[in-house]
């Protein structure tokens, strides 16, 4: 991962400052592509799911519906393609097009291009996560993050007859797990994926504080409530006791994304909180008919559904060729054989009027749907805390610091009272309004 230290100083919170300190242009546009095709650059991630074939295939298929274009695949380093977007940023090689890069603090600072609402109208919520009223991200796929992926024969080996509907109940049924000598949450955190050991906080800030108070984030930012506030500490207070336990498997924080879907697909443990694109995995290994999926609980037994729907391509508002980048990424996110790629290789929800999922898919993919289904049915959708952006997530900078403090949790090294604080002093140098 190069860094260049003469930039890294003009970086403020995310990263999204260094307009005035470098330019943010494409490199590549500079000069023509091939038989002179205009080059954009698009930055993209790899995954066990979303592997170097399957992006070069979607690629492919993209760029043929764009007339006078060549892509030049980049590929981040880690599955944190944000981070490595702020450090493309600060080098002066901003991509032309990325994809699933959180807007936030991009946008404001002038880095990317809107939508208008005739280039979303094929969407089905075509103005999420806005951010000043404007969309940045096509808004292309549900992902309902996380939900809890069971192994059945393990509840059944320690007495366990149905997933839990409430949350003392998933207490209870933790408990029978530990004295089977089960470990109840796989969990991961390690390395380059610290993302992954923030879920459990995520559903629990989801059933705690987004179901009863859904704008609870807007009221942060207009400084009516706190993250050391009760309501706020209690649902971090879950977390904590969770891990005190000894219902969190703390092995997770030495493994990274692709180690902890291994882990729990091996048989060490009986529940993972993981977003949806874990069904294609799960429907592709030995698992598939053991493993059953249900939302997080709630204390009361009603449906909350931590989702977020984005995950499309932004645009560089400096590109060279910001119309031929638009193109692409329209058409991108538009075709067929791509959506249907995504589906299949990540257990997408996709968010796009018309469009029906290929036949066939496995039972994991098709219980998740169903949840999903339900949850929209009973109005149980709530933001993703963590995951959500735009006008009523976190502010610049704060994701991150947010991982590091639930793996702070899971190891021991704070509790609820300390998280809030922490998170409250982050807020207040975030804010700079």
């Amino acid at each position: 991962m190069n860094r260049i230290a003469p930039t890294a100083a003009c970086i403020i919170a995310l990263g999204l400052t260094v307009s005035a300190c470098s330019p943010a242009g494409s490199t590549s546009a500079d000069s023509g592509g091939k038989d002179g095709k205009a080059t954009i650059t698009f930055l993209t991630f790899e995954t066990p799911n979303l592997d170097a074939e399957y992006w070069d295939a979607a690629i492919s298929r993209a760029e043929k519906k764009v007339p006078g274009v060549t892509v030049k695949k980049l590929v981040s380093p880690s599955t944190d393609r944000t981070s490595y977007a702020k450090q493309l940023l600060a080098s002066g090689q901003f991509p032309d097009a990325m994809i699933a890069v959180s807007p936030s603090g991009f946008a404001e600072s002038g880095q990317l291009a809107a939508f208008s609402d005739a280039e979303l109208k094929d969407y089905t919520f075509p103005h999420s996560n806005p951010i000043g009223g404007k969309v940045y991200q096509l808004p292309h796929n549900t992902q309902p993050t996380p939900l809890v992926y069971y192994s059945k024969a393990k509840f059944k080996k320690a007495g366990i007859d149905a997933p839990p509907r409430t949350y003392s109940e998933l207490l209870a049924d933790s408990a029978k797990l530990q004295k089977a000598g089960i470990n109840p949450f796989v969990v991961g955190g390690g390395g380059k994926d610290a993302f992954a050991a923030s879920y459990l906080w995520t559903a629990l800030v989801g059933t705690d504080v987004y179901k009863k108070t859904p704008d609870w984030m807007t009221q942060r930012r207009a400084n009516k409530v706190k993250f050391s506030d009760p309501q706020f500490r209690s649902a971090t207070g879950k977390f904590v006791d969770l891990v005190k336990k000894g219902y969190v498997d703390k092995a997770g924080l030495s493994r990274d994304y692709a180690s902890t879907e291994k882990a729990f697909l091996s048989g060490k443990g009986a529940m993972y909180p993981m977003g949806t694109w874990f069904a294609t995995a799960a429907d592709k290994s030995a698992m598939k008919d053991d493993l059953g999926v249900f939302p997080f609980p709630t204390d009361d037994g009603s449906i909350a559904v931590p989702s977020y729907t984005g995950g499309g391509i932004s645009v560089n508002a400096r590109s060279k060729h910001l119309d031929l980048a638009k193109k692409f990424a329209l058409a991108f996110n538009a075709d067929k054989a791509n959506l249907d790629a995504v589906v299949k290789s990540d257990g997408a929800i996709i968010a796009e009027k018309g469009y029906t999922p290929p036949s066939g898919m496995g039972p994991v993919y098709d219980a998740t749907v169903k949840v999903y289904d339900d949850a929209v049915k009973a109005d149980g959708i709530v933001n993703a805390f963590l995951v959500e952006t735009g006008d009523d997530s976190l502010l610049p900078g704060m994701v991150d610091k947010s991982y590091a403090f639930a793996q702070d949790i899971i190891a021991g090294r704070k509790n609820a009272e300390q998280v809030g604080k922490a998170m409250d002093d982050e807020w207040a140098k975030a804010d700079t309004k």
